[in-house]
């Protein structure tokens, strides 16, 4: 009978991780793209995230928050690889968002559509990396600013600060035209 008993738990817990890799998989993927602005690395932080996710399954209790543990974790592995990495690498194809389309559109119209999706996503990603991840959770995560505070443990009044000097920041590199239009960066880490 305990045998039956440990079947269950174990289908149950299977069941749960497999819920949990598809509600947050996708999202905490962008996440850690924001980041990292390397796509194979933010796929590899999230295999250490879902395996730690799976350790911690008889711990959930204690999770106050799935979700916000979940971005945590995942903000946590991503800032420690960006701690640990000291070459430059190139970004090609820097595109964060995935808009669905609505209606049919012109092809002139979806061409400056993505080109002006491009130059946001570029725009983006050059913010520094403590107004880059207010305006990616802000934005294209939905989170309010509570869920942010949570989540990054800094106080709200210094979320909305940050979020009102990032929209600043992004308004001048969008009217400025600083940011590159192609999607390509290089990005130099440095130790600490």
């Amino acid at each position: 009978m305990t045998g039956d008993k440990e079947i269950s738990f174990n289908q149950e817990h299977d069941i749960w991780f497999e819920q949990v890799m598809d509600n947050y998989g996708e999202a905490l993927t962008k996440l850690a793209f924001n980041y990292l602005k390397d796509w194979n690395l933010a796929e590899d932080v999230i295999q250490d995230v879902f395996i730690i996710c799976y350790k911690h399954y008889d711990k959930l209790e204690e999770i106050h928050s799935l979700k916000a543990w979940l971005y945590r974790v995942t903000i946590n592995k991503s800032k420690d690889i960006l701690k640990h990495s000291n070459r430059k690498r190139m970004i090609f194809n820097s595109s964060i968002l995935e808009f669905k389309q609505g209606k049919e559109r012109s092809p002139e119209t979806q061409m400056i559509h993505n080109n002006e999706r491009l130059f946001l996503s570029a725009s983006v990603l050059s913010l520094p990396i403590k107004y880059r991840e207010v305006i990616i959770l802000y934005y294209y995560d939905g989170l309010s600013i509570a869920e942010m505070s949570h989540i990054l443990k800094l106080n709200e009044n210094t979320l909305k600060t940050r979020l009102k000097r990032a929209r600043a920041k992004l308004r001048v590199l969008m009217e400025g035209g600083e940011a590159n239009g192609k999607g390509i960066k290089t990005a130099k880490r440095n130790n600490g």
